[in-house]
């Protein structure tokens, strides 16, 4: 569980620190960012719906393990974009690849232990990267580290926003 917890609170790290650069992006546009993050776990779903089940209930071969890759990223996010109101789809598929990207970035580069990645570019190709294996996804270091960043970066958002409000009253 601390995997998934990382993930959402860099999501929240990065669409929070884009809303400093990007005035349209709001709340609720960081939480788009932490959805994208979190949607290639979204591969989970096994837990409750497993393979062997799946495939009974289809009649088909069935895996949700491609959830997981560059592929089924893609869909997740696009079919995710296709929830909100045609005017909003553009920017929220960008925030949704943004936050999935960075899941893929912490997946490959600081987790996988075993000194090679899963197949991230899958159905591209097969090519299993060198990981960094920095931590597992079951230790509780990277999410208090990135908690903490996250609650400094509240808090400098916090304090944006009242200056910004004290400026409107007074001017």
């Amino acid at each position: 569980m601390a995997d998934i917890l990382t993930h959402v609170l860099v999501g929240y790290i990065i669409g929070t620190l884009l809303s400093f650069r990007y005035e349209w992006i709001r709340p609720a546009h960081v939480t788009l960012v932490m959805i994208g993050a979190l949607s290639p776990d979204f591969v989970k779903i096994e837990l409750f719906v497993p393979d062997g089940l799946a495939t009974a209930l289809l009649g088909v071969p069935f895996s949700w393990s491609p959830l997981h890759t560059l592929g089924g990223t893609v869909l997740v996010i696009c079919l995710a974009s296709l929830l909100l109101a045609p005017e909003y789809r553009a920017p929220a598929l960008a925030l949704f690849a943004i936050g999935a990207f960075s899941h893929h970035v912490l997946d490959v580069l600081l987790m996988t232990p075993t000194g090679d990645a899963y197949a991230v570019f899958w159905p591209l190709t097969g090519y299993r990267p060198p990981a960094g294996g920095l931590y597992l996804s079951s230790d509780r270091w990277p999410a208090l580290a990135a908690g903490l960043v996250a609650v400094v970066v509240w808090a400098v958002a916090r304090r944006r926003r009242d200056d910004a409000s004290e400026t409107h009253t007074l001017g």
